[in-house]
């Protein structure tokens, strides 16, 4: 996913339009329309954009290259997937779906046997 194709889902998410967002932030308009084409933000940009939206950086920008070589995601993305980037998650939120996806994992493995 590209920054830009990141960016709409997070306006979306947030009910929200792209030149709303840029100026919550102190930008144009102009400045979603260059995203658009493929124009990067500036790294002070991409911080404002994430603090806004309640994501890391990794997540808005989806460039996580340790991820990517190694196939594993992060525990922020899995968080963002699991509860929409709603409000905060807390660790033991967190614990908790980790416990029952493990009690579901084990359940269909007795299932497995019988």
């Amino acid at each position: 996913m590209s920054f830009y194709d990141n960016f709409m889902r997070l306006c979306a998410e947030h009910g929200e339009t792209p030149s709303g967002a840029a100026a919550a932030i102190g930008l144009s308009n102009a400045a979603a329309s260059g995203w658009k084409k493929g124009k990067n933000p500036s790294d002070v940009t991409l911080a404002k954009l994430a603090d806004h939206f309640n994501v890391s950086i990794e997540v808005l920008t989806a460039e996580k290259p340790e991820a990517r070589s190694s196939g594993l995601i992060s525990d922020d993305e899995i968080k963002f997937a699991l509860f929409g980037g709603d409000g905060e998650i807390t660790d033991e939120m967190y614990e908790e779906v980790k416990r029952f996806a493990a009690f579901v994992k084990q359940r269909e493995k007795e299932k497995g046997k019988n």
